[in-house]
C-alpha cells in the first residue's frame, strides 16, 4: 500500500499525487497547503516515502516516522519560529551529498510561511536549479501566507479537515478509552492533528477546558468570571494565544450548528466572541499590555 493512502480524507489531493508519481511527472517543488491540524506534515511524510522508496517497506517507513537519512526537515526556530538562512544554507550543502540508499532525497520545509527575505533568497537559488532526484516539500497555512517569489516556484496542493465522522472514528480507534471521542472531532472540526494532540497533551487540554468555560462565561455575560479565568493568562502571551484559538474552535463548532461539539455558546454570542478573540490575537502579537487587551476582551465577550 501506498504511504499516501494512509492519509484520511483529500481524495483528491492523493489521486493528483499518486497519479504524478506513478507518470514520473511530479514536480521538483510542491507546496502543500493546509490549516494547523489538517495533517500537511504527515502528508509531506507520506509523499517523501512513496517519492523515495515506492515499494514501501522499513525504509519508507522511516521515512514517514521522520527518522530516514534521506528525508531532511528544515523548521522555523525560537520565539518567531523564523526560518533562518544559516539552516537553509546547511540543508542546501547537504543535498548535493549522495543518497544513502534510496534514488534520491525529499527535503521538507515545514512553516514555508516563516521564511524571511534572506532565507527566501538562499532557497531560490537552490529550487531554480535543483540537483538531481531531490524532492522540495513545502507546507503552509495556506498559498497567501508564502512569498510570491516561493510560491511561483512551487505546484500547490490543498488539504482540507476530514468529515467530523471520520475524525472521530479515528479517535476512537486510538484512543478508545476517550469517552468524548466525536465531541474532540466535532470541537476541531474534523481537523484530526489538532484533536489528537489535545487527548494527548495535558496541558492542551486543559487550555480546551478553559476556552469551554470562557465561552460558557460569556454566553452567561458574566464579566467578573471572564475577568478571572483570564487573570492567569495576563503574563502568559503564548498561552493566551493559544486559548484564544481554542476558543475560535469552540465558536465555529457553535456556528457550524455541531450538536456533538456541545458548544456552551450561542450561535449569535459565538460570532461576536470569534470577532474578539481574532481582534486580540492581532493586539497581543504587538506589544500591547496583556492585562489591557485581556480585561478588554472579559468586557467586550460579555457585553
Amino acid at each position: 500500500m501506498a504511504a499516501l493512502d494512509s492519509l484520511l480524507g483529500n481524495e483528491t489531493l492523493k489521486e493528483s499525487l499518486s497519479a504524478a508519481l506513478a507518470a514520473g511527472r511530479l514536480s521538483h517543488s510542491i507546496l502543500l497547503c493546509g490549516e494547523a491540524g489538517t495533517g500537511a506534515g504527515f502528508a509531506a511524510r507520506c509523499l517523501a516515502a512513496d517519492y523515495l522508496y515506492p515499494n514501501g517497506g522499513a525504509s519508507a517507513a522511516q521515512v514517514l516516522a521522520g527518522q530516514s537519512p534521506e528525508y531532511l526537515l528544515l523548521a522555523g526556530e525560537g520565539v518567531s519560529g523564523d526560518i533562518r538562512v544559516d539552516r537553509v544554507r546547511e540543508v542546501r550543502r547537504e543535498i548535493f551529498n549522495t543518497a544513502l540508499s534510496a534514488g534520491g532525497r525529499a527535503v521538507h520545509i515545514k512553516g514555508a510561511d516563516k521564511l524571511n527575505g534572506a532565507s527566501a533568497n538562499a532557497l531560490l537559488k537552490v529550487l531554480e536549479e535543483p540537483p538531481e532526484g531531490v524532492l522540495f516539500i513545502l507546507t503552509a497555512p495556506s498559498e497567501a501566507n508564502v512569498m510570491a517569489t516561493i510560491r511561483s516556484r512551487c505546484c500547490a496542493y490543498s488539504l482540507a479537515p476530514v468529515a467530523e465522522e471520520v475524525c472521530a472514528a479515528y479517535l476512537k480507534k486510538h484512543f478508545p478509552k476517550e469517552p468524548e471521542a466525536a465531541r474532540y472531532a466535532a470541537l476541531f472540526g474534523g481537523k484530526i492533528g489538532s484533536a489528537k494532540r489535545c487527548l494527548e497533551d495535558a496541558a492542551e487540554r486543559t487550555l480546551l477546558l478553559d476556552a469551554l468555560k470562557l465561552a460558557g462565561l460569556a454566553e452567561k455575560q458574566d464579566v467578573y468570571g471572564a475577568l478571572a479565568l483570564l487573570s492567569k493568562y495576563e503574563k502568559d502571551r503564548a498561552g493566551t494565544q493559544a486559548l484564544l484559538g481554542l476558543l475560535l474552535n469552540v465558536c465555529s463548532a457553535s456556528l457550524r450548528g455541531s450538536e456533538a461539539a456541545q458548544s456552551p455558546v450561542s450561535p449569535a454570542r459565538a460570532a461576536r466572541c470569534a470577532g474578539e478573540a481574532g481582534k486580540t490575537a492581532r493586539l497581543l502579537a504587538g506589544n500591547v499590555s496583556g492585562k489591557l487587551a485581556l480585561t478588554c476582551l472579559a468586557a467586550r465577550l460579555t457585553a
